[in-house]
C-alpha cells in the first residue's frame, strides 16, 4: 500500500518530523552506520516488522553490512525471545535473498560449547566489572545467561562490545516496561565508553519508531545510571 497515496498529510507531517527534526536537531545526531543499527535494533524492540523490512533495505543501502544486520537480529534473540525474533530473521533472509546477498554468511562465532560460559563471563566483566566474576553462580538462569546471552553472542565477530550494547539498550527501551534492566545496561554502556550524552542521541534518532512514552522512560533511565 502506498501511504503517499491513501495518507498523505500523514506522511508529509512524518516526513518532515524525521528528516527535518530527527535528522537535523543540533547536537542529536549520530554516525549514518550507527543510527541504522539503532533504528533496526528499535524496530525488533517494538516488533515493527512490516517497517524493520523498509528500513532494512535502507540501512543496507546505506552501508550497513549483512553480517552486522544478522548480528544485531541473533543478539536480540536473549532481550526479547525468540518468539517475537523468529519472524524478523525471515524477514531478514527474505530482504537479503532479494537482494542477492548469499546465505548463510560466513561464521562469526569465536567460543565453543567448552569454553562459552567462561568467555561470557569475561565479557560480563568487562561491561559491568568484577562483581559479575561470581554471578553466574546465583541460579541456573543466571549461569545461562552468562553462557548464552554473553557466550554465545557478546563474544561473537561482526559487532564490538560497545555496539553490542548499545542495541541491547535500543532492544530493552522500545520493548517497554524493563527500566531496571534498561538502567543496568544505560551503565553498562557508560562503561564502555557509550556516555549520557551518545545515549540520547540514540534515544532521540528512535522517537519516531519508539513513541514518546518510552523514550521518555529511555531518557530517566539513562540520567539515573549517569547519578
Amino acid at each position: 500500500m502506498d501511504l503517499r497515496k491513501t495518507d498523505p498529510e500523514f506522511v508529509e507531517r512524518l516526513e518532515y518530523f524525521i528528516k527535518e527534526d530527527v535528522l537535523k536537531e543540533e547536537g542529536q545526531t549520530l554516525e549514518d552506520r550507527t543510527r541504522w543499527m539503532a533504528i533496526l535494533a528499535a524496530l525488533l524492540g517494538c516488533q515493527g516488522q512490516a517497517l524493520y523490512k523498509e528500513v532494512l533495505s535502507q540501512a543496507l543501502a546505506g552501508g550497513l553490512k549483512p553480517e552486522e544486520v544478522k548480528e544485531i537480529v541473533y543478539q536480540a534473540v536473549d532481550y526479547l525471545g525468540l518468539g517475537r525474533v523468529y519472524p524478523f530473521l525471515e524477514a531478514t533472509n527474505a530482504v537479503f535473498e532479494a537482494q542477492g546477498i548469499s546465505l548463510p554468511l560466513k561464521p562469526m562465532a569465536t567460543t565453543t560449547a567448552e569454553d562459552r560460559l567462561e568467555k561470557g563471563i569475561a565479557a560480563q566483566v568487562e561491561i559491568f566489572g568484577e562483581g559479575m566474576q561470581e554471578a553466574w553462580k546465583a541460579s541456573h538462569i543466571n549461569r545461562w545467561l552468562a553462557a548464552n546471552c554473553f557466550g554465545d553472542y557478546y563474544t561473537r565477530k561482526g559487532l564490538d562490545l560497545s555496539e553490542r550494547e548499545m542495541i541491547t539498550f535500543c532492544f530493552i527501551a522500545a520493548q517497554g516496561g524493563c527500566e531496571p534492566q534498561l538502567t543496568a545496561h544505560a551503565k553498562g554502556n557508560m562503561n564502555m565508553g557509550n556516555d549520557a550524552a551518545f545515549l540520547k542521541r540514540v534515544i532521540s534518532q528512535c522517537v519516531p519508531y519508539l513513541g514518546y512514552p518510552r523514550s521518555l522512560n529511555a531518557l530517566a533511565c539513562v540520567d539515573k545510571a549517569a547519578e
